[in-house]
């Protein structure tokens, strides 16, 4: 099945709870893994959808511009700030990011499962132009699998984005499709699936030490109590010119 990931799908996506229901309040673990040694600096969480990536990045010095296509993903990240107490640490802003530009350049670029209206590695490669010089670029993605059905997604924009992002996947069918809708968290969408030496692929040698370029699984409870297994691509580089 073939989707077209706007402003209208992350938009429904979100107002219909898809997102906040797979979210937890605890980002994604390869972020703290690949950049927990990293100096503070500026960074642009892309695709943010409820925000614990950025919220967490706020918290520990990082200056944050969190940005996610859905205006109900963002009303939901920033009332997660107030309550954790973090209310000005972050700067939500609601865009396109297959057509937003940012002023300038970030020392830390991240994204996770962001899903945009352009196709998955040319939104990788789009994303990567941000990085400021001797800065990091860290992408947390779903893993292509050969012969994969491209099952229905919901996401993280946290964990989504034209852009959704999401620690979650699945759309909220009925109680009767739960087999159904486990099967849709295990296997997104094949168009927004990459494989690591695709994304590795986008980084040029001259312009780029790639740190980390990987595929793994993990398993992630959701608040029912079930366990998911989720299959990734983590790549972490840093821009040297």
């Amino acid at each position: 099945m073939t989707h077209e990931f706007d402003k209208g799908y992350w938009q429904q996506h979100w107002q219909q709870g898809n997102g906040a229901a797979m979210s937890g309040s605890a980002p994604n673990p390869y972020l703290a893994r690949e950049i927990r040694d990293l100096v503070p600096g500026t960074a642009l969480d892309a695709g943010c959808g409820a925000g614990a990536e950025a919220i967490w990045l706020a918290a520990r010095g990082w200056d944050v511009t969190a940005v996610d296509i859905s205006a109900e993903a963002l009303a939901q990240a920033a009332a997660r700030a107030a309550e954790g107490g973090t209310p000005d640490g972050v700067r939500w802003l609601e865009a396109d990011l297959s057509s937003w530009q940012p002023d300038g350049r970030f020392d830390l670029v991240t994204t996770h499962y962001a899903h945009p209206a352009v196709a998955q590695l040319a939104f990788y490669e789009r994303v990567a132009t941000w990085v400021a010089p001797g800065g990091t670029l860290l992408i947390v993605g779903h893993l292509h699998h050969e012969g994969g059905q491209g099952q229905d997604h919901a996401q993280g924009e946290s964990q989504g984005h034209g852009q959704g992002h999401g620690h979650g996947h699945g759309h909220g069918h009925g109680h009767g499709e739960r087999h159904e809708e486990q099967r849709h968290q295990q296997e997104p969408p094949s168009e927004a699936s990459v494989r690591a030496a695709d994304v590795r692929a986008l980084l040029p040698d001259a312009e780029w030490d790639v740190v980390t370029a990987e595929e793994g699984q993990r398993t992630m409870t959701v608040p029912d109590g079930r366990e998911v297994v989720l299959h990734d691509v983590v790549v972490r580089a840093i821009r040297t010119s």
